[in-house]
């Protein structure tokens, strides 16, 4: 059986008990969670390997395996798999109450915007709110962020949540304000919208249905590429061409990408709205 290693929870030495009788493995376990404690993470192919995606704050997932300081672990929010060094994750589950809905925000040591910040929170980042003081939100895992910068109601429309990141750098596998890739961009839009989405732009053309005729938040799909569609002439995309966020016309893209020998357009996918909590 032939299994995409990107949504496999198992190492050559462990697998998650789901597996047992499915693949071969020295051992099996339930796994354990495991919550990310700092802004932002890669999630490695291997231990000091390559970048498969990126892991944001609050970002809940299923450790399987723990080895020489990193560990093997599966994110709950697309199931995808990869190595994360151990120091990023906390056993400190508190529910999760909002979201980082801005581009990015600070993390201050009191509800005082002259204080030196913390640290730094892109959009999409899972928040435990334990009070409410003044126009600052105070962390359950410590530190304050500006209330206007957070929400706990899903988004109604995943393209002005595109367009918030415009001009944000294109980085390979990136998953955040710092950097993003094509399909980092549609699985931020997306999901603040409730709308689950996988992590890579194969994937994601093939959890959603065809659809004909372009229309506003439509996914357009070339070979290694994805972008969403504003309107049927009009699309956001992040794209190595500027190595940016941009806005172009869909006539002009796909000549382009024609062109360049990038093609063939690979069609149009509809993601269906089933907006979901925030959890």
């Amino acid at each position: 059986m032939s299994l995409d290693r990107r949504l496999t929870p198992a190492t050559d030495r462990v697998a998650l008990d789901s597996l047992a009788g499915v693949i071969e493995r020295p051992a099996y376990t339930p796994g354990h969670p495991a919550r990310l404690a700092v802004p932002l993470a890669d999630l490695m192919t291997a231990p000091d390997g390559r970048r498969d995606r990126q892991v944001n704050f609050g970002a809940d997932v299923t450790v399987i395996e723990t080895r020489d300081g990193w560990c093997f672990v599966q994110t709950d929010l697309d199931g995808y798999c990869g190595w994360l060094p151990a120091a990023t994750l906390g056993t400190d589950l508190p529910p999760i109450t909002h979201r980082v809905t801005a581009p990015a925000t600070h993390v201050y040591p009191a509800p005082d915007m002259k204080q030196p910040e913390r640290a730094s929170l892109s959009l999409g980042a899972r928040l435990s709110v334990a009070g409410i003081e003044g126009r600052f939100a105070r962390l359950a895992t410590g530190g304050f962020v500006p209330v206007p910068h957070i929400g706990d109601q899903p988004a109604t429309d995943p393209v002005p949540v595109a367009e918030s990141l415009l001009g944000t750098p294109y980085l390979w596998g990136g998953n955040s304000r710092w950097g993003i890739d094509c399909s980092g961009l549609v699985q931020a839009a997306l999901t603040a919208c409730g709308i689950p989405c996988p992590g890579d732009s194969d994937l994601q053309r093939a959890a959603f249905p065809a659809a004909d005729g372009i229309q506003r938040g439509d996914l357009l799909f070339w070979p290694g590429h994805v972008a969403l569609a504003m309107s049927p002439d009009r699309m956001i995309h992040a794209t190595a061409w500027t190595m940016s966020v941009i806005v172009e016309p869909i006539p002009d893209a796909m000549a382009r990408i024609d062109t360049a020998g990038d093609g063939p357009f690979l069609g149009i996918r509809r993601p269906l709205a089933q907006p979901a909590a925030l959890a």
